[in-house]
């Protein structure tokens, strides 16, 4: 389990978002000020996936303006990371999306982070990374179940919330909901004033 503890770094092949392909990219050196959001994906020219780092690229701002870096990781080479990026959506690719793309081509990263399946692929594992290294949120998927770039942002959310406040999230937390002090005391007020909604 990798919640609570520190993401395990990597240094890897990767291409950027500009489409240059750099040898030494560093997770730890791509954090976003507040962290980061590493997700993997099975494949390249492949079904779901496709859906999902268009979504991820369509809401990069989103992430960015939380202080928050997006980086994706699969089995498939550099040279094929840069084929889908250059193939249009329309043709089967991804387009020139907006955050990086790492090459395991040897599954050491997938492994680390516990997503191989069976040796071969990269089941869909996302996590959430704070600014020190330490694995705040992760969800794994199968391979048919797409994921749901909106919880991400909420999950971020309520990082930065507990970081700054030092409260807790309520089930059903979004941006700009009270929070809940930790503590019986706090517990009991929050729930004698929404228990209803939950």
């Amino acid at each position: 389990m990798l919640v609570t503890n520190k993401a395990p770094d990597f240094t890897a092949t990767a291409v950027l978002e500009d489409g240059q392909i750099v040898e030494d990219f560093n997770l730890y050196k791509n954090f976003g000020d507040k962290g980061t959001v590493l997700f993997f994906y099975p494949l390249d020219f492949t079904f779901v996936c496709p859906s999902e780092i268009i979504a991820f690229s369509h809401r990069i701002e989103e992430f960015k303006s939380r202080g928050i870096n997006v980086i994706g990781v699969s089995v498939d080479s550099q040279f094929s990371h840069f084929a889908w990026r250059e193939t249009q959506v329309d043709k089967g690719g991804i387009g020139r999306i907006k955050f990086p793309l790492v090459a395991d081509l040897n599954k050491q990263i997938s492994k680390d982070f516990d997503v191989l399946l069976g040796g071969s692929v990269a089941l869909r594992g996302s996590f959430l990374i704070d600014a020190d290294g330490t694995v705040r949120h992760a969800v794994i998927n199968d391979l048919p179940l797409g994921r749901n770039i909106d919880e991400m942002l909420r999950m971020v959310d309520a990082m930065l919330f507990t970081n700054e406040y030092g409260e807790v999230c309520p089930a059903g937390w979004n941006k700009g909901d009270e929070g809940m002090k930790a503590s019986t005391n706090g517990v009991a007020e929050y729930l004698a004033k929404h228990s209803e909604e939950l």
